[in-house]
């Protein structure tokens, strides 16, 4: 068996959301959210932590308007994508994010967090529903 650990990003102006996948490639984990300090940082950060974790491939969260048309935050993602790709050499696929952050708030309500929690674990918990959306998708 073949292994593809998966790198999973919500990508926001503050905070980069960060998740793993298993060595399977079958089921997404939230691992952490990363302060950003500019692309050329977040890039080295990022870089690194590939490298650390032997990361097959990044998934992006694609930040789509509703009706599925791309926005300035979609755009300024690929862009961010395109740098990430040619840093660490490794296949960058895009996973429309719609509602990935009325999805993480909804199960940490019901998982039973107050808010300020909520709010501090959000970015890593939208990078795990990303990831594994794309993970089923592939399957």
């Amino acid at each position: 068996m073949q292994y593809k650990r998966y790198l999973g990003l919500d990508y926001g102006k503050a905070r980069i959301g960060i998740a793993f996948s298993d060595l399977s490639g079958t089921i997404a984990t939230a691992d952490s959210i990363y302060k950003s300090m500019g692309d050329e940082k977040d890039i080295e950060y990022l870089c690194n932590l590939v490298e650390q974790k032997d990361v097959y491939a990044i998934v992006l969260g694609l930040p789509l308007n509703a009706d599925g048309s791309e926005s300035e935050m979609s755009r300024k993602v690929q862009d961010f994508g395109e740098k990430l790709k040619i840093a660490t050499k490794k296949e960058v696929f895009y996973q429309d994010e719609r509602y990935t952050s009325y999805e993480a708030d909804e199960y940490l309500k019901e998982a039973g967090y107050k808010w300020e929690k909520r709010k501090e674990l959000l970015d890593k918990v939208s990078a795990q529903i990303i990831l594994q959306n794309y993970l089923d998708k592939i399957k």
